[in-house]
C-alpha cells in the first residue's frame, strides 16, 4: 500500500496585503497537485485585484504592486468562488491538502468568501471536509526541541527542499508539498501507521498545545499578544451589534 507521503497531494498558498486575516486581502493564490514524488506539478494560479491599496511592505515581500494588480488582476468574487470549489474538488478526489500555517491561508480565504460571496469556506466543504497537512505543525510536533525559526524558508533548508522564487504562491505551495513528503520520510516510524484523516485530527490537538506554549512564552516576556489555538480554520468573529 502506498504511504500517504508518497501518494497524491495537493497544496495551497496565498500572497496577501498583510498578516491580519480579518482585514487583509488575497492578491494571488495557487493550487498545485502532484500524484507522486518527482511527478509533474499541475498548478492553477490566480491573480486578484483586491480593491484596496497594497501596502509597500507587502509589495516588498511578494513584488505585486497596485498598478500590476489593477491591470492584470481579476475581481475577488469569482476568484474566491473558483478557489473554494477547487479545494472541495481536491477533497472529493481524496487528496490531502498541504497548507503551510493553515490557519492563516484558510481563514483568510474564508473571510474573503464572506466578504465577496456572502458565504463561507465551510459551506463549500460541507460534504467533503478538507484533510489538511500543515508542515509547520507537523515539524514543530515531531522535532519539538530543535531550536530556530520554522518559516517555510527555514523548513526547506532543514529538509533540503529547493525553494525557487519564494513568496510566489505556486513556488511556496510546491515547496510546502515537498517539505511534507520529506517530513513523512524522516519520521516514517511515527507517521506511516497514521492516515491523513487521523493526522488531521491530531494536528488540531498539536497546534492547540503549541499555541498554549507560545502564549505562555509571551506572558513570561511581558507581551499581551494573543495566540489563537484553532486549526486549520479560525472561527468567524461575532458580528458587531
Amino acid at each position: 500500500m502506498t504511504l500517504w507521503y508518497e501518494g497524491p497531494l495537493a497544496a495551497f498558498d496565498t500572497e496577501t496585503t498583510g498578516v491580519d486575516v480579518e482585514v487583509d486581502r488575497i492578491v494571488s493564490a495557487a493550487l498545485v497537485v502532484q500524484d507522486a514524488p518527482g511527478g509533474r506539478i499541475r498548478a492553477t494560479r490566480w491573480l486578484v485585484n483586491p480593491g484596496v491599496p497594497v501596502p509597500p511592505a507587502a509589495t516588498e515581500v511578494h513584488g505585486l504592486t497596485d498598478d500590476h494588480l489593477q491591470r492584470n488582476g481579476r475581481w475577488p468574487s469569482p476568484v474566491m468562488e473558483e478557489i473554494a470549489r477547487q479545494l472541495a474538488e481536491q477533497s472529493a478526489a481524496g487528496r490531502p491538502l498541504v497548507v503551510m500555517n493553515a490557519p492563516f491561508d484558510l481563514t483568510l480565504l474564508d473571510r474573503e468568501l464572506r466578504r465577496h460571496r456572502a458565504s463561507s469556506l465551510s459551506r463549500y466543504l460541507q460534504n467533503v471536509p478538507l484533510c489538511v497537512l500543515d508542515p509547520r505543525v507537523l515539524d514543530k510536533h515531531l522535532d519539538r526541541y530543535r531550536k530556530g525559526r520554522r518559516t517555510l524558508t527555514d523548513l526547506c533548508a532543514h529538509y533540503e527542499v529547493a525553494l525557487e522564487g519564494a513568496h510566489d504562491a505556486a513556488a511556496d505551495a510546491t515547496a510546502a508539498l515537498e517539505v511534507v513528503r520529506a517530513v513523512g520520510r524522516r519520521f516514517a516510524a511515527r507517521l506511516e501507521r497514521l492516515s491523513p484523516a487521523e493526522l488531521h485530527t491530531l494536528q488540531a490537538v498539536w497546534h492547540a498545545a503549541q499555541a498554549r506554549g507560545l502564549q505562555a512564552w509571551f506572558a513570561r516576556n511581558g507581551s499581551e499578544e494573543a495566540v489563537d489555538p484553532a486549526w486549520p480554520l479560525r472561527p468567524a468573529l461575532p458580528a458587531a451589534a
